[in-house]
């Protein structure tokens, strides 16, 4: 059985940054590519980051290019979002996903696997 578990999440100041991390259970993890999302209140899911089964091909929204930063450890089993220069508009659900295929994605129907989403709240 496949799970993901995505972990930390939290409130900060604008400027400041976080990293969050999907706990991944299931075999053959570094076979498969997969991504971050976010919803933010109001709004549909929308894409922020992907990145491939070798960890050598990467995809990332126009949004948060510069910002934002996806990885794994295909060792641990585990994805990341480094997340810096956070912004406001930032705020939103974080979900991690995971493909049943070893290419990045930016299409959330790509995605087969999703984890329960961490809270990030950017305010002043």
């Amino acid at each position: 059985q496949v799970r993901l578990v995505e972990s930390g999440g939290g409130l900060v100041q604008p400027g400041e940054s976080l990293r969050l991390s999907c706990a991944v259970s299931g075999p053959h993890f570094s076979t498969f590519a997969a991504g971050w999302f976010r919803q933010a209140p109001g709004k549909e899911r929308e894409f922020v980051a992907s990145i491939n089964w070798r960890g050598d091909r990467i995809l990332t929204d126009d949004a948060v290019k510069g910002r934002f930063t996806i990885s794994r450890d295909n060792a641990k089993s585990t994805v990341y979002l480094q997340m810096n220069t956070l912004k406001p508009e930032d705020t939103a659900i974080y979900y991690c996903a995971r493909r049943l295929y070893s290419d990045a994605s930016i299409m959330s129907s790509d995605y087969y696997y999703w984890g329960q989403g961490a809270q990030v709240t950017v305010s002043s």
